[in-house]
């Protein structure tokens, strides 16, 4: 008698799927608010706006992933902190136009679905989302053996929130005299995984565990620290319209994301004397021989958000965050220049 062929024996299982989401409900449901409308496993997700809580409503939505960052995840086989700074990642994302998050549906794509993984990984979603005040209100997991190898996954995120639409911050306020001011990063973030991968594992031959006198700390605690939200931070100045213009510093540093925000012949000008880098890119940069110049491409180097404010509202933000003024607006046509004056 011929064996039978089922979809397991092609890969794909659902009763772990359905076990997953069993895991996954209850921390789902967590983050749940009186404008959830559905359950976690409808077909769709169904979020009520609360008008009486908007004038002018604008939606503001995003979608990313934590790129390689997963791969350092699963060789120290610790999942509950990505979905952490997936979540994070994305709540500063809409930040930067004045929004505030409303809900987040995720998406995670593995080779093998191991539950307790998944689980791991929506744990820090869940986590995430209540910190933000934000509803974890649906998502997808998918098996997909032959695109994923077994132990692969990804994981991907969106975000929709909402700003009223004269709070919209688009950057084409600033002006000349206007301040940069820079609100320290924790780490990478969720950015230059690639690179560093590279100095940490093949020009380096460090273990997942080693620990790197530098930086005062092991490897997978240095490089799997959670991405900054900045939410909490900025959102009483967003509300009294005292930005004018916000740059998350992600793929592209300081000079690939603030030029984004940055009208026409205006230049911003930034003194990398303001701020210490953190031990954590010094060490990255000389273990590979990086040129400054690229790291300040590849890396946030310590500055994870930039805000431009009026110079009379800067010195109230500083005095009441951690905060700090890293350059200057003038005129001119390059729209970012960095004095590398270390």
């Amino acid at each position: 008698m011929k064996k039978q062929l089922d979809y397991k024996n092609s890969g794909v299982d659902i009763s772990a799927g359905e076990k997953a989401v069993r895991f996954i409900k209850p921390l789902a449901q967590k983050t749940f608010n009186r404008n959830v409308l559905t359950e976690i496993g409808s077909f769709g997700a169904l979020y009520r706006l609360d008008l009486k809580k908007w004038n002018k409503p604008v939606l503001v939505s995003s979608t990313d992933s934590v790129g390689t960052k997963i791969l350092l995840a699963k060789i120290a086989n610790k999942f509950d902190t990505i979905g952490q700074d997936l979540v994070n990642h994305c709540v500063n994302d809409i930040l930067a136009q004045g929004a505030k998050p409303l809900f987040f549906l995720d998406y995670i794509g593995v080779g093998k679905l191991n539950p307790e993984n998944i689980k791991e990984i929506v744990k820090g979603l869940s986590k995430a989302c209540e910190e933000n005040k934000l509803a974890l209100i649906g998502g997808e997991i998918a098996e997909m053996p032959g695109i994923y190898q077994t132990d692969d996954f990804d994981l991907v995120g969106t975000i929709v929130g909402c700003v009223e639409e004269d709070k919209i911050i688009t950057g084409k306020n600033i002006s000349q005299g206007d301040i940069i001011l820079g609100f320290p990063s924790n780490g990478l973030h969720t950015n230059g995984y690639s690179l560093a991968r590279k100095i940490l594992f093949e020009k380096l031959n460090l273990k997942i565990d080693s620990f790197i006198t530098e930086i005062g700390n092991n490897l997978s605690d240095a490089f799997l620290t959670i991405h900054k939200s900045y939410l909490h931070t900025l959102s009483k100045f967003i509300d009294n319209k005292k930005i004018k213009g916000l740059a998350h510093i992600t793929g592209g540093g300081i000079p690939g994301n603030l030029k984004r925000i940055i009208p026409d012949n205006l230049t911003t000008v930034i003194d990398t004397n303001a701020w210490s880098i953190p031990e954590i890119f010094t060490f990255l940069q000389n273990a590979g021989n990086v040129d400054i110049i690229e790291m300040f491409h590849v890396f946030n180097m310590g500055i994870g958000m930039i805000a431009i404010v009026n110079k009379t509202d800067s010195d109230e933000i500083i005095s009441k965050t951690d905060a700090i003024k890293i350059g200057i607006i003038k005129k001119g046509k390059q729209k970012v220049i960095i004095n590398y004056l270390k």
